[in-house]
């Protein structure tokens, strides 16, 4: 008889790593094929999921106004970038700047002792609303208005110099990570993100009007009679960035699943597990969550769940694609969903594995 094919996809699991937990889950298909894919969304969790998919280390460190987390191999190069200070997502603040993304770019890439093809920047946590300028001008680009003022800095601006960017990028692939709500946002114009968030703050229509004609001036500048790409609105206007110089904009989970070959192993696989530290209404897991049990549903896969804890009903994760959901523990007020150990999750996933095995 074929033994039972299981692909264990998780993202971080309480203090547990990806790769942690994952270890841990396919533990309990001990006569199975069981094959551990690390996944992660943004932060740490997303470039420790690199790091461990690719056999690499990932370091700490501090850069411009915020900290740093960077993955460095002959392949690619990936930082994370944790601003000191950030606000809502869905917020826009005229002075605040994508500078900081720029300058931990920029460090990790003197840094290295590779010239990595790839350059991978988790802009996640970026609360920036100017296009990019920030981080071009951390860069190396110039222009005749500030680029590190936030779009309030870029009203009038008419010339933007992009060359030392364009040679400190030269033959190298720019990827953006960006979180999965912010892919397909337009830039400008009456869908665009300053239209869109503006008037959920209550902005004057004038004040919306400024801010977009701003921006459009700036992209016009940065790159004359470029049309508008799907993604330029991603994260205050980064996937303009990225569209500038022939990248890409992806999520976290996206990128895991590209290196770690995760599309074609679900497609002969048998079971998709899955986990995150709490699984209830309000995240319903999260990213990593998303992403396997639509791949499981796109290829006809069961996916089940395994969390520190499951508040959610069998309807409402089975609308998402999850067959079943386990928790460590019950939903305890005095228990947050993080206090979890790897005995814990064994002693879990050994009974789980009996439901789930032939």
């Amino acid at each position: 008889m074929d033994l039972m094919r299981v692909i264990i996809a998780t993202d971080g699991i309480g203090p547990l790593s990806s790769a942690e937990a994952g270890r841990i889950l396919a533990g309990g298909w001990q006569t199975t094929d069981v094959q551990v894919v690390p996944m992660g969304e943004a932060g740490s969790g997303f470039t420790q999921a690199v790091a461990d998919s690719v056999g690499a280390e990932s370091s700490a460190g501090v850069s411009r106004g915020g900290l740093t987390t960077i993955v460095d191999t002959p392949e690619r190069l990936v930082i994370g970038f944790e601003p000191d200070t950030s606000g809502p997502q869905l917020s826009i603040d005229r002075d605040a700047s994508s500078a900081g993304f720029g300058a931990a770019l920029a460090e990790a890439m003197s840094a290295s002792p590779y010239r990595a093809a790839e350059i991978v920047l988790d802009v996640s946590a970026n609360r920036a609303h100017d296009g990019g300028a920030g981080l071009l001008g951390a860069l190396g680009a110039t222009a005749d208005v500030p680029l590190d003022a936030g779009v309030a800095g870029l009203h009038g601006v008419s010339r933007v110099d992009l060359k030392p960017v364009r040679r400190l990028l030269a033959g190298r692939r720019l990827t953006l990570v960006v979180p999965p709500g912010q892919r397909a946002l337009p830039l400008l114009g009456l869908r665009g993100i300053t239209s869109r968030f503006g008037r959920d703050q209550g902005w004057h229509p004038e004040l919306l009007l400024a801010t977009d004609a701003s921006l459009q001036s700036f992209t016009l500048a940065a790159a004359p009679g470029m049309p508008e790409g799907p993604d330029w609105g991603a994260c205050g206007g980064l996937g303009f960035v990225a569209d500038l110089f022939g990248g890409r904009v992806t999520t976290g989970s996206e990128y895991c699943a590209e290196i770690g070959a995760l599309r074609r192993r679900v497609r002969g696989s048998d079971l998709l597990v899955t986990g995150c530290t709490s699984f209830d209404f309000a995240e319903r897991g999260g990213g990593v969550v998303a992403w396997v049990a639509d791949q499981g549903a796109r290829s006809n896969v069961p996916v089940i769940l395994v969390a520190g804890e499951v508040v959610i009903g069998s309807r409402e994760m089975r609308s998402m694609g999850v067959e079943s959901a386990y928790g460590v523990h019950e939903p305890q007020i005095d228990q947050p969903a993080g206090q979890l150990n790897a005995e814990q999750l064994a002693a879990t996933v050994a009974r789980v594995a009996r439901s789930w095995t032939w």
